[in-house]
């Protein structure tokens, strides 16, 4: 604490008092004090000036007033007693205020300067505390004698420091502190502790101290608080061995950094440690002894500043503890590393400004749990926590970033109880065994699961794979063969291990007798391991017959858990935070004058250093441990986050064996999980990790579809749909195929649609073709006929050339049928129809132009119609075919050139197959054509129905009616059958529509004449054709 001296005040020039401020706080109230002391002077000082007295007494009384209102502070200002009025000069415990103004108060200087102390020092002089005016003459008459007695060593002068005085630099040319020697027994200036807390404690004197605040003690039980009498201390029971070793892990750090020569050279660390026995109500107090001391009185420095007590603190060990201690020394920036506080709660840099850890967050630890269970595939888990903040945050962390990543679910979450509570504990075991969960992840403190394991084994709960905290994954006392078949397999996060050279050869020379306090920590520790006392002995020890400790014990045979020094874990950790201190520290002597980081600078005085000079180089520290790891802070306080995972194997023998199966550590890209799955061992009959799901993975070709109010992990798998494919694990939705592809039958890839189109490799394609062909064969048998045959009368009467090229146009009638079989193509597409309307035109016109001629031939016949045949001569005939086949050419050629017809993949008939059509492109021009066509056939057939009567043996218009008949009735029926026929069934339609009307004509006109001529070639003559004329005749 820093102990600030009086304040000298001038009274309006007339009169000087003088004010003693332990604190800033406690000010009024060291006024009223004063103001009580020189009323007393005033009673005894019957010799003072009227006018002095006057003036004093009226600022007693204003000052007293006004400080009735003063806070008590746990220090107090030791009141003197009164002394008996007289008029001699005060002597012994009173206090003396002497005072000089201005030449007008001369007789006040004369009076003050008479009731000074004359003789020399000795036990009981006056403690005085002048302040002067060394104005006038008064002032230079009590200087005089103020001189005198300093000759005489009755008192001492101490000039006040800037600080102190610079408030009143307007007041004074000079200001003076005088007071008596230190060998004077009471003093006005002293101040004491209000309670004295006697605390299990071990100390180190140094030129700087550390503190520290271990877990020695597992329990504690507190004073009753009835206020009716002063509270006793608390008593704490239950050593912890764990907790022994820590704390003197951090006197092993201290001793190896004091024999450093390179770290701090010529300066010795101290410690000073305290026992927080597992509970705030020790640990707190003891954190503010640590800062502000224990004496229980102390004289006020002859400055006003100093340095604290300790200059940091290596603790506390829980998150609850260091949450309430570090929100009070943070308002003062004195620094406090943790070794295992981990709540995420304690990197707030607003609220926590002081606070630095050596382990991990359990931010980071929630980060390495979730991806062992990304690794392992686990995504419907259990929560246990414990009810504190380390439990509680560490839940609210785990099950954030579950949400976030979205990978799986809480079962369920159940917070243990404190103490043991068998029917909670019940509820909290039955809902586990019902749970379809495997996985069960505990944030419990070690008391914790040892209640929770008591329940677990009754109700027999095996088949769960556990996830441990750092809080209890070494903790042995779970490790025992009995409750293997359920912890077995354990998965646990562990704080880094680190190896300490010579840690065990200090602790073999830790003996009680180098340790003198009575409540000392190593005491404790010698009466545990060998189970005596140490004089004076209880009574009750006695009358049981207990041993008595001698200091003659030997430890290294004691068989303790002490000097177990192969896993250091939460050790290593107190030890980085003791060599962060010291590194800070050492930094911090090392800077240079006027490159210093402070106001102008300036650099910390050795003298005067305070806890947030020494905060500011903690911040910054960067070394690497003795071991290899690298240490420093992040802006949180946070050091460098790594974790080990362990692993409970569960020996043949029954054994238990903690073993190292990878880490988790920080890295550019996040968290990195190392595992080495082949090391690991599970405690299930496969051997091999659980599986923990709430619904079973869907497969792929299927989606995820979350059922209505249960959690995100419990889903049904449905189908994707058709056209839609999910080719992984799990998946959320069903993706589309490309416009060209269509879902395969599993729906987990896409495959490229197939292609319709009518193929010569189908059936129906092949028949078509083979009918196409067919007709061109018959074309040329029936042509061949016909030219063999042309000098007879059957072929001659047929106008043979006429004959011969309706043949020819037959032929490429049934030819054009083979473009519309086959995969389509842009000059198939063009060609095809083109081709289709040329070769029926010219076969139609054929047709025509051979009824016209027979109508023409049978009207030349009557009389006065002889010159009617020379308008169908050949070339007539010729020209008139030509000219009617030159339209279609005209018509069609228009057509390709401003709309063609063009391929077009049809997906609208059916969506897993492309149909290849040909799209006529404009359909005027088709209808045009088509139109043509059917003018051209419909004037046949009207030509040839009004010939059909006339008298000839073979009347050719007969044929040529049923032919245009059947050609007529075929292509009407074409339209509405072309239009609602889809795909390739439009080709197929016009295919059969070309080859009917073709085999129609070809059968109707050709098929009697070849059997005349082929079969009765008695009846292909000149007579026969004509003989029925003449019967008619």
């Amino acid at each position: 604490m820093l102990h600030r001296l009086a304040e000298v005040r001038h009274l309006h020039k007339e009169a000087v008092s003088f004010t003693c401020n332990i604190t800033d706080l406690a000010g009024r109230m060291a006024t009223a004090s004063i103001m009580v002391e020189r009323t007393r002077w005033l009673e005894a000082s019957p010799n003072l000036h009227p006018k002095a007295r006057r003036e004093l007494s009226d600022g007693a009384s204003s000052r007293e007033a006004s400080s009735r209102g003063a806070l008590e502070r746990p220090w107090r200002r030791k009141a003197s007693p009164s002394p008996a009025p007289s008029s001699a000069p005060l002597r012994g415990n009173n206090a003396l205020v002497a005072s000089a103004g201005t030449d007008d108060f001369h007789v006040q200087a004369t009076n003050a300067a008479a009731q000074l102390p004359h003789t020399g020092p000795k036990k009981g002089a006056p403690k005085v505390i002048f302040t002067t005016n060394t104005r006038g003459q008064a002032g230079q008459v009590l200087q005089q004698e103020i001189a005198s007695l300093l000759e005489k060593k009755a008192i001492r002068e101490v000039p006040l420091s800037q600080s102190c005085s610079g408030f009143y630099s307007r007041y004074f040319k000079k200001k003076v502190l005088y007071w008596t020697p230190e060998h004077s027994t009471s003093s006005p200036t002293s101040c004491d502790l209000q309670a004295q807390l006697h605390f299990n404690r071990f100390y180190k004197a140094g030129d700087f101290v550390l503190g520290g605040l271990f877990n020695i003690h597992f329990f504690s039980v507190l004073p009753e608080l009835s206020f009716t009498s002063k509270p006793q201390d608390p008593i704490c029971y239950g050593f912890d061995i764990l907790g022994f070793r820590l704390a003197q892990t951090m006197a092993f750090a201290i001793t190896e950094i004091n024999r450093n020569s390179s770290l701090l050279p010529n300066v010795t660390l101290g410690l000073d440690l305290y026992d927080n026995c597992d509970t705030l109500a020790v640990g707190f107090p003891a954190a503010l002894l640590l800062v502000s001391g224990r004496e229980e009185q102390f004289q006020l420095d002859e400055h006003c500043d100093g340095s604290p007590q300790v200059l940091g603190i290596v603790g506390d060990s829980t998150s609850t503890h260091s949450i309430a201690i570090s929100s009070i020394l943070g308002l003062y920036r004195v620094p406090m590393v943790s070794y295992f506080a981990t709540c995420s709660c304690l990197s707030d840099r607003h609220r926590f400004p002081s606070f630095f850890r050596t382990i991990p967050s359990d931010a980071f630890q929630v980060q390495a749990m979730l991806q062992i269970m990304i690794r392992f595939g686990w995504t419907w888990v259990g929560l246990l926590i414990s009810d504190n903040d380390y439990g509680h945050h560490a839940a609210r962390s785990f099950q954030s970033d579950l949400a976030q990543s979205g990978l799986a679910c809480l079962a369920y979450m159940e917070v243990l109880p404190r103490g043991y509570e068998p029917t909670e504990l019940q509820r909290i075991v039955t809902g586990m065994k019902k749970s379809t969960a495997r996985v069960v992840i505990a944030f419990v403190l070690e008391s914790h699961m040892v209640n929770l394991m008591e329940e677990v084994e009754k109700q027999n709960v095996t088949g769960l794979q556990w996830i441990a905290s750092e809080a209890w994954t070494s903790f042995t006392a779970l490790q025992s063969p009995h409750l293997m078949p359920y912890l077995g397999g354990t998965l646990g996060i562990a704080i880094r291990r680190g190896e300490m050279p010579g840690l065990k050869d200090f602790l073999l020379k830790i003996h009680p007798h180098n340790s003198h306090d009575e409540n000392s920590i190593v005491k404790h520790f010698w009466e545990n391991t060998f189970q005596c006392k140490f004089a004076p002995l209880p009574s009750e020890w006695v009358d049981a017959g207990g041993a008595v400790c001698t200091g003659q014990e030997d430890l290294g045979t004691a068989g303790t858990t002490l000097l177990d020094v192969s896993d250091l874990r939460p050790e290593y950790n107190v030890y980085k935070a003791v060599y962060a201190l010291a590194h800070a520290l050492h930094d911090m002597l090392h800077c240079v004058p006027g490159r210093g980081p402070f106001k102008g600078h300036s650099c910390a005085s050795l003298q005067t250093i305070q806890p947030w000079q020494l905060l500011y180089y903690l911040e910054k520290i960067n070394f690497t441990t003795a071991f290899g790891d690298h240490v420093s802070f992040d802006d949180n306080g946070d050091a460098l986050p790594i974790y080990d995972v362990m692993n409970w194997v569960w020996l043949p023998d029954g054994s238990t064996k903690v073993q190292n199966v990878g880490a988790v550590k920080k890295s550019a890209t996040g968290e990195e999980l190392i595992l080495d799955e082949d090391r690991i061992f599970w405690n299930f009959e496969s051997t091999m990790p659980p599986r923990s799901v709430c619904s079973q993975s869907c497969s792929p070709g299927t989606r995820k579809a979350r059922r209505n109010g249960e959690p995100v992990c419990c889903f049904d798998c449905i189908a994707c749909s058709d056209g839609e494919i999910s080719n992984d694990t799990d998946s959320t939705e069903c993706t589309s195929c490309p416009e060209d592809f269509w879902s395969s039958p599993q729906h987990d890839h896409c495959v490229p649609k197939s292609v319709e189109f009518l193929s010569y490799h189908e059936a129906l394609g092949i028949s078509l073709t083979t009918i196409s062909l067919l007709g061109t064969f018959l074309c040329a048998i029936v042509l061949g006929i016909f030219i063999y045959h042309r000098s007879t009368p059957m072929v001659r009467a047929n106008n043979s050339e006429l004959s011969f090229l309706l043949l020819l146009s037959l032929k490429l009638c049934f030819l054009c049928s083979l473009l519309f079989i086959g995969r389509p193509s842009l000059w198939t597409c063009q060609l095809r129809h083109a081709a289709f309307g040329i070769s029926f035109v010219l076969c139609v016109s054929c047709i025509l132009v051979k009824t016209m001629v027979v109508l023409a031939v049978f009207k030349a016949s009557k009389p006065g119609s002889a010159n009617i045949l020379k308008w169908f001569g050949a070339m007539q005939q010729r020209g008139t075919v030509l000219a009617l086949t030159s339209i279609q050419v005209t018509i069609c050629t228009a057509w390709l050139v401003y709309s063609p017809p063009t391929i077009h993949k049809n997906t609208q008939y059916r969506s897993d197959k492309i149909v290849y059509e040909c799209v006529v492109g404009s359909t005027v021009g088709f209808a045009v054509l088509l139109g043509y066509i059917g003018l051209l056939a419909l004037l046949s057939f009207l030509l040839a129905f009004m010939a059909r009567n006339l008298p000839d043996n073979f009347n050719e218009a007969k044929l040529i009616t049923f032919s245009m008949l059947i050609f007529c009735a075929v292509w009407i029926a074409f339209i509405p059958a072309y239009i609602s026929s889809p795909g390739k069934y439009a080709d197929v339609v016009e295919v059969f529509a070309i080859l009917a009307s073709s085999v129609g004509i070809l059968v109707s006109l050709f098929a009697p004449k070849c059997y005349i001529i082929l079969l009765k070639p008695e009846r292909n003559t000149k007579k026969s054709m004509i003989g029925r004329v003449a019967t008619k005749t």
